[in-house]
């Protein structure tokens, strides 16, 4: 059978979905800096494949223009057309950037941070999946025999990882029934959402081609174990050295990067909504679930929105390397180029506001009453979906960092999604997300 090479140009969406377009790869040359034709209405199209109100209708016309730096070309040797792609970032047809362009959006909040500051941000995004057609039985999360099960799988999607440029950092049977996580290196800049994408991507492409299914939905049931992402996040100096550390700082921050884990903290509660943006990220994010239910920073506890993570004290490590701070507020039904961007900008607001390192919490904070909680500084985070959107349209400063339109097609798309899933119950509600996620 005849076929000629395609290649498709992906971006992120508000519902966290890779889309784009495919074109023969000969034509790869001329679409370089033209790009390919977008519709503004494709970035309000929900997980659902729903379009809601959306503000551009059938008007308009837009590029995603390819990034050369990340061309990934996987051939999986087993007969079937190689995964070969682009990121890309949407602009008009006259090339200047799309205010609704997630990628552009991060790329700017990260330029911002290095002008303010003269740091680099470091990132990864540690992800938890499982397989629909779960295997292995209770019992075996983290053992060796629930990793022989998906080894195979593990050692096919490392090998794919290495091949489209990713490091592979580790491979997991994790908790819950069929979980399984898989973490890569980090990279500075956009790039370490990227390869948040690249990841997603090469994971579900490894599924294909093994006749499996795997989905990386917040929660695939009511009284489930949930996915999360957690973003593991450090700070360079001009001449590439890590700051993020200072032995006589709080929880071992340095000044800055102190601050900037203050005011990603404080404002968490009104920017969850793009974090953590399904109906079942909030029964995720419940007390007692090892995932993020205050806005609390946390000495390597895992039931904080940000952890300061452990360092390897044997002799010849270097713990100023391995220092870094893990947001866990977050899950993979969001776009990581709007987590990362979002995290970022509140980060630059607590910079800017000089906040003082929080006070890491050691206890259980769901002892406390809502008057001691704010004693601290603590609050407990918005528990639905309805109420983040309310709480992030409402907030005149967290929302200016956005551009308005953005703002407005990201509201009017959650509240789309929401209508979407109404008549529903709980466990179709998470059926419903374990399909598109």
């Amino acid at each position: 059978m005849i076929r000629e090479d395609l290649v498709i140009v992906c971006c992120t969406d508000i519902a966290g979905q890779v889309r784009g377009k495919g074109f023969p790869t000969v034509d790869l040359g001329r679409r370089r800096n033209r790009g390919i034709g977008w519709v503004p209405t494709n970035a309000a199209i929900t997980a659902f494949g729903v379009i809601p109100d959306s503000p551009f209708g059938s008007i308009g016309d837009l590029l995603v223009v390819p990034d050369e730096r990340t061309e990934v070309r996987v051939d999986f040797r087993d007969g079937s057309p190689a995964e070969h792609f682009f990121l890309g970032d949407i602009r008009h047809t006259d090339g200047k950037p799309w205010d609704c362009c997630l990628r552009h959006l991060l790329a700017q909040a990260l330029e911002t941070l290095t002008a303010e500051t003269g740091l680099t941000l470091q990132s990864t995004f540690e992800h938890e999946f499982h397989f629909i057609d779960e295997t292995g039985w209770s019992g075996s999360s983290f053992s060796q025999d629930g990793f022989r099960i998906e080894q195979a799988f593990g050692e096919t999607l490392t090998a794919a990882l290495r091949a489209a440029g990713v490091e592979p950092d580790s491979f997991l049977r994790e908790y819950g029934p069929g979980q399984y996580e898989v973490t890569t290196g980090p990279q500075a800049g956009v790039t370490g959402a990227d390869h948040a994408i690249v990841l997603r991507i090469l994971t579900r492409a490894t599924a294909f081609r093994l006749g499996r299914r795997v989905s990386f939905t917040p929660l695939r049931s009511p009284g489930g174990v949930g996915n999360g992402v957690h973003i593991h996040m450090s700070f360079l100096d001009a001449e590439g050295r890590p700051v993020t550390h200072d032995p006589k700082g709080v929880g071992g921050l340095a000044k800055v990067p102190a601050s900037f884990v203050a005011g990603a903290l404080k404002y968490l509660p009104s920017y969850v909504a793009l974090t953590a943006p399904s109906i079942v990220s909030y029964a995720r994010l419940t007390p007692h679930r090892w995932s993020a239910a205050f806005n609390n920073l946390g000495f390597r506890d895992r039931e904080a929105a940000i952890r300061i993570c452990p360092v390897a004290e044997v002799p010849g490590q270097d713990p100023e390397r391995q220092f870094n701070v893990e947001f866990r507020a977050a899950d993979a039904a969001a776009s990581p180029h709007l987590q990362l961007a979002a995290v970022v900008l509140a980060g630059l607001q607590g910079i800017r506001e000089g906040l003082p390192a929080p006070t890491p919490t050691h206890d259980d904070l769901t002892l406390l009453n809502g008057r001691a909680l704010a004693a601290r500084g603590l609050v407990r985070l918005p528990q639905s979906l309805p109420l983040a959107l309310e709480r992030f349209a409402g907030d005149k400063l967290v929302r200016s960092w956005f551009p308005d339109a953005l703002v407005d097609l990201y509201v009017r798309a959650k509240r789309g999604e929401i209508a979407a899933l109404k008549d529903l119950s709980e466990d179709a509600v998470c059926r419903a997300y374990e399909q598109v996620y």
